[in-house]
């Protein structure tokens, strides 16, 4: 119960829904009782009856007495019936507040989780896949659902029932309760040994589930490369080989849960054969009625259910805790991206990089490397370089998805630690290298992020990313939907709807992070263009591997294996005949061959 004590704070916010269930299900228990101590009543006046009906044999007596006993023994089953009606009324009253409660808790700790997901950093979500985090608010939430619903319904009802039906036992012969409640002491050493196989594989299975839904998305994900690779059937088997991993730990789970219930099963079994016996004996030696055997059979039949459930209810609970302990894992994870002065403050836009280095936490490389830099409010940078030289590094150090290990990014002269973080954020357009677009209308992803923005303010974001005629040929033009990640879009589609999305908010700062690699060089002119009276008055970083989406930079940065080789604008570095040169002559070239 240690993982599930984090839950408890929900219960205590429920705890009216929880008071509510608690007393309904006494009621609903107490009238469930009843019937049995109108039954032995029923049995007594029926053996009395019977005796004195014989007796009066042959006299007119007899006949009025019949019509008593009759009468009586139609009320008792009147009474009966009215019980079970009451108690069917308060069992949905029962329904009615702890199952409504545990959607309540279910759907409060899905918006938990999922605004915790938020604030983690990119490294997070470097570290654990995709399938992983969905297996942790669906699957594992919808376990630890039927602990707060059936279990701790079933739970308090088995508890109140049992102390109920257990004090009404004794009080009627103590004997026979001690010898009817004798098997479920073995009960208890059961449950207690069964508990800890049921918890390790009840975490094995929701591991193995995690990864068949992370191989299930990613498979449904690149089923482009998938079919142009032709391995539908390779993934197929996968899915098989995942999927009967999953079956059989499943099977290993209900095996141990196979064999519990019979067991459970058989001991309630016992204690009926007990209160026969003993009851049996009782009635021939006078110190009890068959009434109380009929009674305390009865009582034994209520408590099977309950005590049968026990095993199942230990089940819930022991895979609600293995849930509960994975999704406590990532709730117990922490941001280390904070602001340290949570500064709101509107942006001039002027940038330093102060000897900055940078390694990657999950991968351990280094990306930067005493990297020093200035941009002045206004001013366009170029930063240019091989994959894997650090350039996309600045620009998330920029936009702070990783802070620096060394070194510190200056925004208007202020440690950008020190600024409110969605803020700066909201002054910043970015395109990412990896573009990511909703499965939306295209006026939509454009607006994405801002709001009460005019149809004219999004034609014209449209219009200066060249994007504008082509979504004319739309049929539904800008309420288009693109579909899961703009797949009904080019590559070139997607790179200018994301630099339409950036521009359209007019931000301070202005980063494109290799955006026109998708596009032709007629197209990146004129993006380029475009982009020339946007970026005026406005910082711009521009980053790229083509020497060609440098021309709008005031200066120019060139980075290789994370350390600065040059800097400059571009006569300047054309002048110094080093790499720029180098990258710019190789580009010219193939631009010439083509055509």
């Amino acid at each position: 119960m240690k993982e599930l004590s984090y839950l408890n704070k929900y219960l205590l916010k429920y705890k009216y829904h929880l008071i509510l269930g608690t007393i309904f299900i006494i009621i609903s228990n107490f009238f469930s009782i009843l019937p049995a101590q109108i039954v032995r009543h029923a049995f007594d006046l029926i053996k009395e009856s019977i005796d004195i009906y014989i007796l009066y044999s042959g006299f007119d007596a007899q006949t009025q007495m019949y019509g008593m006993f009759a009468s009586t023994v139609l009320l008792y089953g009147a009474l009966i019936l009215v019980m079970v009606l009451i108690r069917g009324f308060f069992l949905f009253l029962v329904r009615q507040t702890m199952i409504v409660m545990s959607r309540h808790i279910e759907y409060d700790l899905k918006n938990e989780i999922y605004e915790h997901y938020q604030t983690l950093p990119l490294s997070f979500y470097r570290k654990n896949n995709t399938g992983d985090l969905m297996a942790r608010i669906s699957e594992d939430v919808s376990q630890v659902r039927m602990y707060l619903g059936p279990a701790i319904m079933y739970g308090i009802n088995l508890s109140t029932l049992c102390i109920m039906v257990i004090t009404y036992m004794f009080m009627v012969d103590t004997k026979l309760a001690l010898f009817t409640l004798l098997p479920l002491p073995f009960l208890s050493i059961s449950i207690y040994y069964v508990n800890n196989i049921i918890n390790r594989r009840s975490e094995e299975i929701q591991k193995s589930l995690s990864g068949l839904s992370t191989f299930v998305q990613e498979a449904f994900s690149g089923i482009r490369v998938l079919k142009a690779f032709v391995r539908e059937q390779d993934s197929a088997k996968n899915f098989d080989a995942a999927s009967e991993d999953y079956r059989q730990k499943s099977l290993g789970l209900a095996k141990v849960q196979a064999l519990f219930f019979p067991l459970i099963i058989s001991l309630i079994g016992l204690s009926s054969v007990l209160v026969i016996y003993i009851g049996g004996i009782g009635v021939m030696n006078g110190s009890i009625t068959a009434g109380n055997v009929a009674e305390f059979i009865m009582y034994v039949n209520m408590l099977t259910w309950p005590v049968a459930a026990l095993g199942w209810i230990t089940s819930i609970t022991q895979r609600a805790a293995a849930s509960q302990k994975r999704i406590n894992e990532f709730l117990k994870t922490k941001t280390d991206i904070i602001s340290e002065k949570n500064i709101e403050a509107e942006l001039v836009g002027e940038i330093s990089f102060k000897n900055v280095d940078f390694i990657y936490p999950d991968s351990g490389i280094n990306a930067l490397k005493k990297v020093s830099f200035d941009i002045k409010s206004g001013e366009t940078l170029a930063i240019l370089g091989t994959t894997g030289s650090g350039k996309s590094t600045v620009a998330a150090l920029v936009t702070r998805m990783y802070d620096t290990h060394q070194g510190e990014v200056l925004i208007d002269g202020r440690n950008i630690k020190d600024y409110n973080i969605p803020t700066l954020r909201q002054q910043i357009g970015y395109v990412p290298q990896d573009v990511f677009l909703f499965s939306d209308s295209i006026k939509d992803n454009i607006t994405f992020g801002t709001s009460g923005l005019t149809q004219e303010q999004v034609e014209q974001a449209a219009k200066d990313a060249d994007l504008h005629h082509n979504i004319l040929d739309f049929k539904h033009q800008y309420d288009t939907r693109i579909g899961e990640r703009g797949i009904t879009l080019s590559g070139g589609q997607k790179q200018r709807l994301s630099i339409a999305r950036a521009i359209v908010r007019e931000p301070k700062i202005l980063i494109l992070d290799d955006s026109l690699s998708a596009v032709d060089t007629k197209t990146e002119n004129a993006i380029l263009n475009s982009l020339k009276r946007i970026m005026k008055d406005r910082t711009s970083i521009i980053i790229s591997h083509r020497v060609s989406s440098a021309k709008l930079a005031d200066k120019i940065l060139v980075l290789d294996d994370g350390v600065i080789v040059e800097q400059g604008n571009h006569e300047e570095l054309i002048k110094q005949n080093g790499a720029y040169k180098e990258l710019y002559d190789k580009q010219l070239q193939t631009e010439e061959g083509v055509k």
